[in-house]
């Protein structure tokens, strides 16, 4: 098995979470997700569309945003990425600042359009790179995008995973709670629940996250990291470093 980077295993993961995807969305700083969903179409049997935000050469756009958010209204974006500052154990996210709003102790940019897009798009994922405590709390301390809305709420998309620097998680909208899906290689059960603030579902025998293959890694070595370049020279230059 050749060796392979924490990155290109989390670019690996998200090219399989991104399977049958008509149309991937990537937002803006998020070269990983972005890496991912190109290679994810470089492995697609099917014609898939990535539009990566801020890029010249994957966005079609001709109004940014304003055209993301409408089509996500028509059903046509099939999955988006989402972070925070903070996670909780019901997939709400924190985009505002730690601390009672408004007087936040600290202010992060803002949500955007993201508690738009967690209504709309069907396959949510969560990608934050750290996985710690400041980040994974019992309770979000501002809820810029909700995980779950109450009955009655027209919702027809939320979270469905959940990928970290320790492992994957998938979530469970009738349990309202995430699930540990796999420990990436290195990592253990035990170190994501010491860095983790809320409880999670863990079945008996976690297996380890799959590593990627000789043929997807040197797709991301060669034909991702040039596609990524463009929209992000110093990650490309940081992978074909590693």
């Amino acid at each position: 098995m050749s060796e392979f980077s924490s990155t290109e295993l989390l670019i690996t993961v998200i090219g399989r979470l991104l399977r049958g995807c008509r149309h991937v969305a990537v937002g803006a700083s998020s070269p990983i997700p972005g890496a991912g969903a190109l290679l994810a179409r470089t492995q697609s049997r099917e014609p898939m569309r990535v539009t990566v935000l801020g890029s010249l050469r994957h966005e079609g756009f001709t109004s940014g945003g304003v055209e993301l958010f409408d089509m996500a209204a028509q059903g046509r974006i099939d999955a988006f990425f989402l972070g925070g500052g903070q996670i909780d154990g019901q997939a709400n996210i924190n985009l505002v600042g730690t601390g009672e709003y408004p007087n936040n102790e600290v202010r992060w940019p803002g949500c955007f359009g993201s508690s738009y897009l967690y209504f709309l798009v069907p396959r949510v994922i969560l990608f934050r790179e750290e996985h710690s405590r400041r980040v994974m709390v019992p309770k979000v301390d501002f809820i810029s995008a909700p995980g779950l809305s109450e009955p009655g709420v027209h919702r027809r998309a939320g979270p469905y995973a959940m990928l970290t620097e320790l492992g994957l998680f998938f979530f469970d909208r009738e349990r309202r709670r995430f699930r540990l899906d796999s420990v990436h290689p290195g990592r253990s059960v035990q170190e994501i629940r010491d860095n983790t603030g809320f409880e999670f579902d863990c079945p008996g025998r976690v297996p380890v996250t799959a590593s990627p293959d000789a043929g997807t890694l040197s797709a991301i070595r060669d034909t991702v990291r040039g596609d990524i370049a463009e929209a992000y020279p110093r990650f490309a230059a940081r992978l074909r470093a590693a």
